[in-house]
């Protein structure tokens, strides 16, 4: 039984100079089970099933992918769509993710400043949050902090390096680590 389920979507993952970093590092800790969706289901037919079965065992879920257009590559909603059904994961008799942890861990091309109100998006980033903690909400899951880094594409060596390490440290020390974020209520973005 996997404690830790990371639903990964990166539509170019040999592409990727962050997220393809961050998944090897996740895959390398214990306990943790990675269903990379554009490897299993490149024609978006998504095996619900098998799905759910990971869902329910794990103890924390996190959704990983680069931030595009606001929000998560297509895949991923998608599986959101299917997986996440009405009567097993919300509404009557809804309760497989109750009381699980949700973390979201994600990369954007844009800088920290770019995310602010006369930044070039407009708004903080965390505007841009509402339809991953009510997914969370809905389900009954617990929103853990994100964990965020702006500007990937530009990030030196060295802040590349520690964003992984962070990633890492998290999920390998899980469940401490997450109530220690939980604790100090300092978010990731």
């Amino acid at each position: 039984m996997s404690r830790i389920l990371i639903v990964y979507a990166h539509a170019a993952p040999n592409a990727s100079r962050v997220n393809r970093r961050m998944i090897a590092a996740a895959r390398a800790v214990p306990d943790v089970t990675v269903s990379e969706l554009y490897e299993l289901y490149p024609d978006f037919v998504i095996d619900v099933d098998h799905e759910q079965n990971l869902l329910a065992q794990a103890e924390l879920i996190v959704l990983q992918h680069p931030m595009q257009w606001y929000g998560m590559p297509s895949l991923q909603k998608e599986w959101l769509d299917q997986v996440l059904e009405y009567g097993w994961a919300h509404g009557r008799n809804g309760r497989a993710l109750a009381g699980k942890h949700f973390l979201l861990a994600v990369t954007t091309g844009g800088s920290a400043q770019s995310y602010s109100e006369g930044g070039e998006h407009g708004h903080p980033f965390s505007a841009f949050l509402p339809p991953y903690r009510q997914t969370a909400a809905l389900c009954g899951m617990r929103w853990l902090p994100p964990l965020v880094l702006h500007g990937a594409r530009r990030a030196g060596e060295e802040a590349v390096a520690a964003h992984v390490e962070a990633y890492r440290s998290l999920l390998a020390g899980f469940p401490a680590s997450l109530a220690q974020r939980t604790d100090t209520g300092a978010p990731r973005y």
